[in-house]
Formats: structure tokens, sequence, C-alpha cells
């Protein structure tokens, strides 16, 4: 291609669009949109049909020109996204180290950095701590969690070790997820602390980006099984029109009785 101009009009391939979703994903997974605009933008992706419709879709998101197409057009090296690259170590203290809710809520969430010592404390309110898009001050965390008539919710992503060592009193502490292995090179997040007629709870989730894209494998699967089924109907009812008009062709004529 020698003509840039010429760009908007080339034919999109399936790569594209999936680049295109996956920089959709990133922003939903930042909050950068909602939900609401991410479904109506990969709605969008799919039916794209060239670089120009595409375009438009990811303007207005970061490292995305306002000039050239959102899609590169030669192909670009997948990122490792190895438990490596969560871990930063060094002298990083976390993006927060402490959360108070009195008759309140906090939330920690997103893309921030765990440090390696949270502290919150939770009195007649809650407090929500997901670690699914975090990174990680070190190799091994601590969150000291104090829910007193209150909750404190921790949320780890898949292959995250988890151990549990808090104390409750008319309250408790969640050890479901605590004994299941983790990856190799996964952080350990240990919980501790202290619950009074109250709880700190661990649940183990899916990143959001992670449960939109199965999502949409279980719904081009769908979709895939609708057409091969539309096809096979087709195929079907094209084989019966052959066979009937053969039968046609064979049959004897009217006979002339004079």
């Amino acid at each position: 291609m020698t003509d840039d101009a010429a760009v908007p009009d080339l034919r999109a391939s399936d790569a594209d669009r999936e680049q295109v979703a996956e920089i959709l994903r990133d922003a939903l997974a930042e909050g950068r949109l909602d939900m609401e605009e991410f479904e109506e933008r990969l709605d969008a992706t799919y039916k794209a049909r060239t670089y120009g419709d595409l375009t438009p879709i990811t303007r207005d998101l970061p490292d995305q020109g306002t000039s050239v197409p959102a899609v590169s057009l030669t192909k670009q090296p997948e990122r490792s996204g190895t438990w490596g690259d969560r871990i930063v170590g060094g002298d990083d203290a976390g993006t927060s180290s402490w959360a108070v809710a009195v008759m309140s809520g906090f939330q920690r969430k997103g893309r921030w950095t765990a440090p390696r010592r949270f502290n919150c404390f939770a009195f007649w309110g809650g407090g929500e701590i997901d670690l699914r898009e975090a990174y990680f001050a070190d190799r091994e965390i601590v969150i000291n969690a104090v829910a007193i008539m209150g909750g404190v919710e921790v949320v780890v992503p898949p292959g995250v070790e988890v151990v549990v060592r808090g104390i409750g009193v008319m309250g408790g502490f969640d050890h479901r997820e605590e004994g299941v292995p983790g990856e190799p090179g996964a952080p350990r997040v240990i919980v501790t602390g202290f619950a009074f007629w109250g709880g700190v709870g661990v649940d183990r989730k899916l990143p959001r980006a992670e449960k939109q894209r199965l999502r949409e494998e279980r719904r081009r699967e769908k979709l895939e099984r609708r057409q091969e089924r539309r096809r096979e109907l087709e195929g079907s009812h094209r084989d019966h029109l052959n066979l009937h008009s053969r039968r046609e062709e064979h049959e004897p004529h009217g006979r002339d009785d004079r």
C-alpha cells in the first residue's frame, strides 16, 4: 500500500477486530469505559468491515492516534502476561496502604499497586479490596483487616495463594480459598486481623476483562453453531428440492387412451 488515504478502505480481518476488542477490554478494566459504552463499541467492532469503520471506536482511548487506524498494519508481539510483570518489587510502597470505613464504605480496585502491608478498618460499614487487576509491591503482601459490626471483602484472581490468619469473636474470617495451590511465580496474599460482630470474606473471581472475553467466546460459539445449523437446514432443503425435481423428471407423462 502506497497511499495512506486508501487505508480506511482496506478490509479488516478477524485479527484486526480482535485487537480492537482487546483495547476495549483494557479500557473497561481501567474504568475508562462503562459497561454500556463497552458493549456498544464491542458490537460496532465485530460489525466493522474496514479500517475506516474501526478507527473511531478507539480514537479517544490511550495510545490511539487520530489520523491512523487504531489497528496496526504490522503484527505486534503479544504481552507476556506473566506474574513477574505484576510484581513490581523495589521500593514501591503501593498506591494506597490503608482505608477506613465508619458507617460508610471504601474500595480499592482496578489497576492499583497493593503494598506489602495494607491496613483497613470497618465500623458499621464495609470495604472491598479487589486484587484481580492489581500489581503487587512484593511476592507476599499482608492485608490486615479489622471489622467491628462491619465487613471487608478481599477478591483475588485465580492462581494467587491465600493464607488466612485472622481472629473472629462473634464474627469470622472466610477460609474457603485457603489451601488452594498458587501458580508458579504468583504472589501470596496473607489475610489477618480481627472481626467482632463482623466478617472478613475472601473470594476468588476471574478478572472482569477475562469474564467478558469468555462471554464473547460463548456468544461467538453460539452464533457459529446457529450458522452451521442454518447451513445444514439449507443444504437439506436443497437436497429435498433436487430429489423432488429428479422424481418429476423420471415420472411417466400422462397416457393417451385414444
